[in-house]
């Protein structure tokens, strides 16, 4: 622990156990909703070991919930996980020694923390601490949450399902202050709010990246900009 401290220094690994802890009590809200919406309290657990995606899951187990069949549960949890497909292109060469691992950690707040560094061996150690970390969390609380599960009778009550949103929010938050993020995030959104109602579950996350087509290229210009004054549009 001390040799990891020395190695990633006070602030990056206070950050990073800060997150992971708020995984924790998102993978608790997990296991919680799994298991009472009548699921046994090993599916969670196991969901969390073999598929661990925090968002695939939630969906997984919603739409089961509402009376949808097992496999169309999981061409929506496939599809919601298509966005790896661009995280490992842009992490290939972090993960290129360990790429089944790489792969299999490659989780939203894993990607944020990784892409913040510039360094690539920095890169690399901080996507590896930031995915071993993130697994224990989730799945312990994953189990915990299912253990809460057994014990309260309505979950939905306590508004665990809003758990899992206040995390990605709260991660995203500090780069919207560059005006190119905040573009894309809010484009992305009106996207994704339109087409829910009109395509299959899921879909209209993935629509939602096509708001990066049309945001404009980050110009060393913009970098003074966005530094300086917290981002124009």
């Amino acid at each position: 622990m001390r040799r990891l401290l020395d190695l990633l220094g006070p602030a990056t690994l206070r950050d990073l156990l800060l997150v992971n802890v708020a995984v924790g009590l998102v993978g608790v809200s997990y296991g919680a909703i799994t298991v009472g919406a009548g699921f046994e309290i090993w599916v969670p657990t196991l969901m969390s070991i073999v598929v661990f995606g925090g968002a695939s899951q939630f969906l997984f187990t919603g739409l089961i919930a509402a009376g949808a069949s097992p496999i169309a549960a999981v061409a929506a949890g496939a599809l919601v996980n298509a966005r790896h497909l661009p995280f490992g292109f842009a992490l290939a060469d972090t993960v290129s020694k360990r790429p089944w691992l790489g792969g299999y950690l490659m989780i939203d707040e894993v990607v944020a923390f990784a892409l913040a560094q510039r360094d690539p061996a920095r890169r690399r150690l901080v996507f590896f601490t930031c995915g071993a970390m993130l697994w224990t969390f989730w799945n312990v609380g994953a189990l915990l949450g299912g253990l809460l599960g057994q014990a309260i009778p309505d979950t939905d009550a306590w508004g665990l399902d809003a758990a899992f949103p206040a995390v990605l929010l709260a991660l995203v938050m500090p780069a919207m202050r560059q005006a190119r993020i905040r573009n894309a995030s809010l484009l992305g959104a009106v996207i994704a709010l339109a087409l829910t109602p009109f395509v299959p579950a899921g879909l209209a996350v993935l629509c939602a990246l096509a708001a990066l087509l049309v945001v404009r290229p980050h110009r060393a210009a913009d970098a003074g900009t966005d530094a300086g004054t917290g981002g124009t549009a």
